[in-house]
């Protein structure tokens, strides 16, 4: 294919969309591929989308066409592969992100990228890791190679995602220009720039991946019930359906969630974490202590704030409340609450065949473990991932990597009642980046599960402090 990664500037159509109440008029330049070498252009390639006011000579928030921050929302979810997304209605069926953006003067970027699942006509796996990030960065790298003439400020790239999504807003965020990988980008034909991002919004982010299982089991263990939804389409129909799907733990799965959680506190301890007053963040070989004792923290935080919007939360059994103040949360009972979602192990299961084994796999070989302790109980002898390509995955395993360019801003939300994943996972990479001296914008909103875009005018009230240091 030929492909010299210029941005032609003629290419675009303008359309005007009407969503609740508000009329966009924007230009569109679409299905770009950002990379010389593509492997699947159905994903890697980008569109680009900007209020046509700036081509009529007029600002936007203060904004002109080149001097607009750049949203660049990708669509990953699952580690499945995202594909551009147009403004209008997300698949969900709400009005998404990408049109309200427009609305506040933003010019939008969204990317595709391969993820899991995908094969080339020989049948060859293409999206195992790393393929998601380093597609993303080759789009970041495709707007500074054409920086002269794309809109918006290429200095000023604020990335945003939910789940796994989330996840590469972070690894996006933190991992800028790292030769980690370069070798991946190199082969892909990226153009050669840098990668590194402005600023990282991540909706709860299911990241960590190496960790996940024991934060999970330490947060989840002794409730050995689960209960979530799957989804599937209707015979005869093209529509989604909820289906329940309850269960009860095996005698096997309940003895690896014991173990699992003996480990957490082991790797907490290894962090180093403090908190802001200074005093070390830690676990006692039980799964007690200061650690626990700030992700409470979080929680009361939570109810704080609902209560302050007036919500009534005196019938919650595992709260206290006086008067106008929320004193504690019963951690277990909060739990108890919540109810496990996933069996055990969560995410690298022993039998495989979990989204995250997926991801890890190879060209010839779908999925594979990446945790020792998995592949030590494998009930199929799965195979064990590369070092390397687990690395490239965890944004843990490069903050403070001075090889690194790291954003200086991230907004990071959990939702108090997500149960994809535990939620130490999210308070731990927030504190970690913080003690790198990254500003970190955490909290874990009231009676929200596992979602994202849900507070966008909270969204881009962040962005706009952020890039204008107000």
């Amino acid at each position: 294919m030929d492909n010299n990664l210029k941005f032609d500037e003629t290419g675009y159509t303008v359309e005007t969309i009407s969503l609740e109440g508000k009329e966009l008029t924007y230009r569109a330049y679409e299905n770009i591929v950002y990379v010389k070498n593509p492997v699947d252009t159905d994903h890697q390639k980008l569109s680009i989308f900007v209020p046509e006011a700036y081509y009529r000579d007029r600002s936007m928030e203060a904004y002109d066409l080149k001097s607009a921050p750049i949203f660049f929302p990708n669509t990953i979810g699952g580690y499945m592969p995202g594909v551009p997304e147009r403004p209008g209605k997300n698949f969900r069926g709400k009005t998404n992100a990408a049109f309200f953006a427009l609305l506040k003067g933003y010019v939008v970027v969204s990317p595709g990228a391969r993820g899991r699942g995908l094969t080339d006509t020989e049948g060859k796996f293409t999206g195992m890791a790393p393929a998601c990030i380093v597609d993303l960065k080759a789009a970041v790298r495709y707007l500074r190679h054409n920086k002269t003439n794309i809109p918006g400020d290429v200095e000023k790239i604020i990335s945003n995602g939910t789940s796994a999504g989330g996840a590469l807003s972070s690894l996006l965020g933190v991992t800028g220009n790292h030769p980690d990988y370069e070798p991946y980008l190199k082969k892909t034909g990226a153009a050669h720039e840098r990668d590194d991002i402005f600023a990282a919004s991540c909706y709860c982010p299911i990241t960590n991946l190496e960790h996940a299982d024991m934060a999970y089991e330490w947060e989840f263990y002794g409730r050995n019930e689960y209960h979530r939804m799957k989804y599937e389409k209707a015979e005869g129909s093209k529509e989604t359906r909820k289906i329940p799907v309850d269960g009860i733990m095996t005698d096997f799965q309940i003895r690896l969630s014991e173990k699992e959680k003996a480990l957490f506190p082991a790797y907490v301890n290894s962090l180093g974490l403090k908190d802001k007053a200074g005093r070390n963040l830690e676990l006692n070989p039980e799964g007690n202590g200061s650690f626990k004792e700030y992700i409470k923290k979080f929680v009361i935080a939570s109810a704080q704030k609902e209560l302050e919007k007036g919500t009534d939360l005196s019938d919650i059994a595992w709260l206290k409340v006086e008067g106008k103040k929320v004193i504690s949360v019963d951690f277990e009972k909060f739990i108890d609450f919540r109810t496990r979602m996933k069996e055990t192990p969560a995410f690298d299961n022993v039998a495989m065949g979990t989204p995250e084994n997926e991801l890890f796999g190879t060209e010839d070989t779908r999925y594979r473990h990446f945790t020792a302790f998995s592949k030590e109980h494998s009930a199929v002898n799965g195979e064990m991932a590369e070092d390397r390509q687990i690395k490239l995955m965890n944004p843990m395993n490069y903050i403070g990597d001075e090889k690194c360019k790291s954003a200086k801003n991230f907004r990071i939300r959990h939702g108090a009642v997500d149960r994809d994943t535990s939620l130490a996972i999210s308070a731990i990479l927030a504190r970690t980046l913080q003690l790198n001296g990254i500003s970190v914008d955490y909290c874990l909103p009231w009676g929200i599960p596992h979602a994202g875009d849900y507070d966008l005018e909270e969204l881009f009230e962040w962005m706009k402090k952020v890039c204008t240091n107000k």
